[in-house]
């Protein structure tokens, strides 16, 4: 699959989720293998043009991520594209517009979902960033803003004429948030109506359902959110399936490591500049970095905020959720995760 001229192999890629999709995450799920884009958490347009440092920090991705692509919302053509040419000067290979977001808080500022109830201004949107760009413009979207509003089909045709380079479809409307489930059906209808590749998203919990959909859907990728929050190794295990190998298995041990992994990426940020990282805008004067305040406190709750859906399916996860969540330092998480996973594989093994 290729996105302009950025190619994806295999066609799996991470979804965009606010608060999860961090660069530490992002980089283990790229090391496990087989995914083959990541999509940074949603960023303000409006920040990225004014140079606001939280929302640059949103934006910060290293080499091992590529190919990687730099979702931004809001809804001035304008702005917009000043801000692909500020995710292009930090030389991200992609960016991505959020209409898809289905919260209140984004959706009420004529941004993410709400620009679907408007496709002449969204087209006009895409058509101000892709003249503004070189990189590809990509657009993720829902199926409509609610049952009466389902327009994904005619809006992603009208998104392609004014210059996108592929869209993702996740087939619930806003409306719906998540509940209920994904309508590949739909999917597949917007992907026939295009010459662009198409991301098909929703309900994709486990490798099969990614092979399956990739297979049958009719489309030419695979986005997968919550499915590699509960499982990082999903798009390895699908890969393999689509090769025709049986999937690989995920010890007890790597589950574990993996967690304290995440905790030791995540206890170098925050605190000072880490090499291949891009802080600053293009143009912008960097400013001397100073330790975060609570920073511990900051990677324990990041931990509890990805513990609320890794724990899913596991054998006594509900218990392991707990203790995460009591937690109170550093070394006691790190020891809560040990004791989970390192000795009950010890145990399994005796």
């Amino acid at each position: 699959m290729k996105i302009g001229s950025i190619e994806l192999s295999p066609p799996f890629a991470l979804a965009p989720m606010a608060g999860m999709t961090d660069t530490a995450f992002r980089r283990l799920v790229k090391r496990n293998g087989g995914c083959g884009l990541v999509v940074s958490e949603m960023v303000s347009s409006e920040g990225l043009v004014r140079g606001i440092d939280r929302t640059l920090e949103y934006a910060e991705y290293t080499e091992e991520e590529r190919p990687v692509s730099i979702q931004v919302f809001g809804g001035d053509p304008a702005k917009m594209a000043s801000a692909a040419q500020i995710v292009e000067g930090m030389g991200a290979d992609i960016v991505d517009v959020n209409m898809g977001c289905p919260v209140p808080k984004i959706a009420k500022h004529n941004a993410g979902c709400s620009l679907m109830r408007e496709p002449a201004h969204a087209a006009e949107v895409v058509r101000a960033m892709s003249r503004a760009v070189k990189i590809p413009v990509t657009v993720k979207m829902r199926a409509g803003w609610d049952a009466g509003e389902i327009n994904a089909p005619d809006l992603a045709r009208r998104l392609e004429d004014a210059g996108a380079a592929a869209v993702a479809v996740h087939g619930r409307t806003a409306a719906q948030s998540y509940s209920g489930s994904s309508d590949w059906e739909l999917i597949a209808r917007v992907a026939t109506g295009l010459s662009i590749p198409v991301f098909g998203s929703g309900d994709c919990v486990d490798p099969e359902q990614i092979v399956q959909r990739l297979q049958g859907g009719g489309v030419g990728g695979v986005l997968v959110g919550r499915g590699a929050l509960r499982n990082p190794w999903i798009f390895e295990q699908a890969r393999d399936l689509a090769a025709g190998r049986a999937p690989r298995q995920v010890s007890s041990v790597e589950r574990g490591q993996f967690l304290l992994d995440y905790i030791g990426l995540l206890m170098t940020e925050r605190v000072g500049e880490a090499d291949g990282f891009r802080h600053i805008a293009p143009g912008q004067v960097p400013l001397p970095s100073t330790p975060a305040r609570g920073h511990d406190r900051w990677v324990i709750n990041k931990l509890r905020a990805l513990n609320s859906w890794y724990t899913k399916g596991l054998d006594n996860g509900s218990h392991l959720r707990v203790s995460i969540n009591a937690a109170e330092s550093i070394p006691q998480l790190r020891a809560i995760i040990e004791d989970f996973f390192f000795v009950s594989e010890d145990a399994l093994s005796a």
